[in-house]
């Protein structure tokens, strides 16, 4: 199957084109990096530059492609509150724009499917735990939001006809493949190990560390999304969650200093409104898709990621 892969050369998108190339897909992306710019080795067979809001380049990258990976977006929480117009133009936006494109790429030819990257944020904090797909949406922040737009016009498009639809919604994603790791340092795993790194004198952790999230491998969640796609469907749209292991921010520092050999100094700070605990119900992707986390333990998770900073600092 040829599939367009947006944000290909991104912490996700780099895997899931691996996990494409290996399952015997023709991957091809659409990159908002300059054209001469220096690009990362991936298996594609053709790479599109454009705006994910550019209707012309889209049409241009979906000619002949019978599946899309919608990655390209916008992701840092904390950001998100200082730029929610641009949040809300790039990640919801942008999806809409690539369904209009695709909508007039496609027409008369085999239905579409499409897999959007959406994320557990549009859940906001609910008080039952696991989380459930069936969990009403309740953002908290403006990317969470965006996110859930994106969702609701996938939704929307698949269910008027013309496209098959997945959104993954997922967790707190870490880990590496092929020596690439999440370089988001406002998010704890990378923080922490690049504090075990030398790179920061301290780790800054709200209250005593006892909140609890959820993680899942990169790779754990490429093989979702080939799944995803592969998946014959007997509905137009679907929601499925995608996390694997349940982990309180004190047991993350503990396993980074196991895994690293260093000290990660933490200054606790005063203690934040927030959830103690956020999980994700992963039964209907494990009976649906026969998907189960292999990769996704605290510590294959935070020692993939280690090797990558350790080995930058060397």
């Amino acid at each position: 199957m040829r599939v367009l892969v947006t944000g290909a050369y991104g912490f996700v998108g780099n895997a899931v084109v691996r996990r494409l190339a290996e399952a015997g897909h023709d991957p091809v992306v659409l990159t908002h990096r300059p054209a001469d710019a220096p690009l990362p080795e991936l298996p594609v067979t053709k790479v599109f530059h454009g705006d994910i809001r550019d209707e012309a380049a889209l049409r241009a990258a979906l000619d002949g492609v019978q599946g899309v990976c919608h990655l390209a977006a916008l992701t840092r929480v904390r950001e998100s509150f200082e730029r929610p117009e641009e949040y809300q133009a790039v990640n919801a936006g942008g999806t809409v724009t690539l369904l209009d494109a695709l909508a007039a790429a496609s027409a008369g030819s085999e239905t579409p499917t499409v897999i959007l990257g959406s994320t557990a944020a549009v859940y906001g904090a609910p008080e039952q735990q696991p989380i459930g797909e069936d969990t009403v949406p309740a953002p908290s922040n403006p990317y969470g939001t965006s996110k859930l737009a994106a969702d609701e016009a996938l939704r929307a498009r698949a269910e008027a006809g013309g496209i098959k639809a997945v959104s993954l919604r997922c967790f707190n994603i870490s880990g590496a493949v092929s020596g690439m790791g999440d370089s988001d340092e406002s998010r704890i795993i990378p923080k922490a190990v690049a504090v075990a790194a030398g790179r920061y004198p301290h780790l800054e952790m709200n209250g005593d560390g006892d909140a609890v999230r959820d993680f899942v491998h990169v790779d754990d969640l490429a093989r979702a999304y080939v799944l995803a796609l592969e998946a014959d469907a007997s509905v137009p749209y679907r929601v499925y969650n995608v996390g694997a292991t349940a982990a309180s921010m004190r047991e993350i520092v503990a396993t980074v200093e196991r895994v690293s050999g260093r000290d990660v100094p933490v200054v606790h700070r005063p203690p934040q409104p927030e959830p103690p605990r956020l999980v994700a119900d992963i039964s209907r992707i494990t009976t649906d898709l026969g998907w189960k986390p292999e990769r996704s333990s605290l510590e294959q998770l935070i020692g993939d990621a280690w090797s990558v900073v350790s080995a930058g600092s060397r």
